[in-house]
């Protein structure tokens, strides 16, 4: 099997997955009790309404009928309106989903800023203190979870020391028109530096929060790839004609110990759409997994199911695009891939 086969299959198996998230969420969703419409409408309103709203919501037909609708909305994008905003359940996702993806991009970088070169400083110092002390600190920042973390960040730096914001986005004193919904980007095109700067710190406490467990994990990865590789053959050789220890190490030694590294980075980033539901919560974050848990608490089910299938796209599609990058980094892996069938 060519190694493109693969990768189409592998498409294949993500589609088939997103498709029984897809029937999960909907039974999931009818099973949540309350009504929907009676909890859009409020308790004062007469039976009467609650019934126009159902029949309008599609409650009142049978089961698989609504499914029907169900997935018709979801391969058109069509995903009904919210309860709780009552505006367009895409409209919302599309509003609420850029300061996510900056808040983990943000978490993504500093996971691979902290994380990799303090895997490598640990399988350079292997058993010694500086390595004791590095895998301390991925221990525990696996271990704890982050919304404590957070918690912890917000009471030291922002109440005790009164370094940082523990809030939003950006200071209410800066006005920045919202072009791309990013705005580390959109304050860089209205050249506003200062905002650009203020959108960084409030970044600063949320991201390194979402980070840590990935850090920690990023961190034991790469030492224990650089460990296996450091002891080959070829390096011992690079290392007797001379080369400098510094050149072994990040041209030769970490290039081939990348590979399960840049695995656990793509899971990562996948993973931290969902894990960033609680730090949303606790700095007050306006982003998609706040605006999930704000709908699931109200039982908004159509929202619930946007944002549910939003991220479970976006763990398909990255898993994928991590595929095709092993493929392109590590041409063993595509003969791997070719020999074995």
């Amino acid at each position: 099997m060519k190694y493109w086969q693969y990768l189409v299959r592998r498409l294949g198996g993500g589609a088939v997955s997103l498709l029984g998230l897809s029937i999960i969420i909907f039974a999931v969703s009818r099973v949540l009790p309350g009504n929907p419409a009676r909890m859009a409408l409020g308790a004062m309103a007469s039976e009467e309404q609650v019934r126009e709203l159902s029949r309008e919501m599609g409650l009142t037909k049978p089961l698989w009928a609504q499914y029907v609708d169900y997935m018709q909305g979801l391969l058109t994008g069509e995903l009904g309106r919210s309860l709780e905003t009552k505006r367009a359940v895409s409209t919302d996702i599309l509003q609420y989903l850029p300061a996510t993806l900056e808040l983990i991009t943000v978490a993504m970088l500093f996971t691979i800023v902290f994380g990799i070169p303090l895997g490598v400083i640990a399988a350079q110092n292997k058993d010694g203190t500086v390595d004791n002390i590095t895998r301390m600190i991925a221990f525990v920042s696996v271990s704890v979870p982050g919304f404590f973390i957070g918690v912890m960040f917000q009471l030291i730096f922002g109440y005790l020391l009164e370094w940082l914001p523990i809030t939003g986005r950006i200071a209410s004193r800066f006005t920045v028109q919202r072009e791309t919904g990013f705005l580390l980007v959109d304050t860089l095109l209205a050249g506003n530096l200062a905002a650009h700067g203020n959108v960084w710190i409030h970044l600063l406490l949320p991201g390194l929060a979402l980070s840590m467990a990935g850090m920690g994990q990023v961190m034991r990865i790469t030492r224990s790839s650089m460990i296996d590789v450091q002891d080959q053959d070829y390096v011992e050789a690079e290392r007797g004609f001379g080369l400098p220890s510094w050149l072994v190490t990040y041209k030769y030694t970490l290039k081939n110990a990348f590979i399960p590294t840049l695995t656990i980075l793509g899971l990562l980033y996948a993973s931290l759409l969902g894990n960033a539901f609680l730090i949303e919560v606790v700095f007050s974050w306006p982003g998609l997994a706040l605006y999930g848990v704000t709908a699931v608490m109200n039982n908004d089910f159509n929202a619930v199911v946007g944002v549910t299938m939003t991220i479970g796209v976006a763990f398909v599609s990255i898993n994928f695009l991590i595929d095709v990058l092993l493929g392109r980094v590590d041409p063993r892996i595509r003969l791997q891939v070719e020999e074995a069938t």
